[in-house]
């Protein structure tokens, strides 16, 4: 099984948090195909440039230089992001769907707004 972490998902797991459960934290741990898209350090970086999110400040680096496989953003990647329904408008979520949908991952998160893309989904 191939998987794509959403932004928090990883963080949770960076701080082994109770959000994840510890079947989940095995997985991660265990799973060879695990991946953290190029966008997520991105994405972490603007939101604690903004003050939306806290922790140290080489959080994005640290969410880099993980054990999951890093996932670049290619422009067929763009081109499919930019083309889905209006579900949610978040585009750092909109980028994982699409990578998830044109890898043919399965894509891991909390949030209760991608399971309205054509897309697989473990719920967290």
């Amino acid at each position: 099984m191939r998987l794509l972490l959403d932004t928090h998902v990883v963080l949770w797991w960076l701080d082994d948090s109770p959000e994840l459960s510890g079947e989940v934290k095995d997985l991660l741990d265990t799973e060879p195909a695990v991946y953290v898209s190029a966008v997520t350090p991105w994405e972490i970086s603007i939101k604690q440039s903004l003050g939306k999110l806290e922790g140290p400040a080489d959080l994005a680096e640290r969410v880099r230089d993980s054990q999951f496989t890093g996932l670049p953003v290619t422009a067929g990647h763009g081109v499919r992001a930019g083309r889905l329904p209006e579900h949610h408008r978040d585009p750092f979520d909109r980028m994982l769907v699409a990578q998830a949908q044109t890898e043919g991952m399965t894509l891991v998160t909390r949030d209760k707004w991608i399971p309205q893309y054509d897309v697989r989904v473990m719920s967290v």
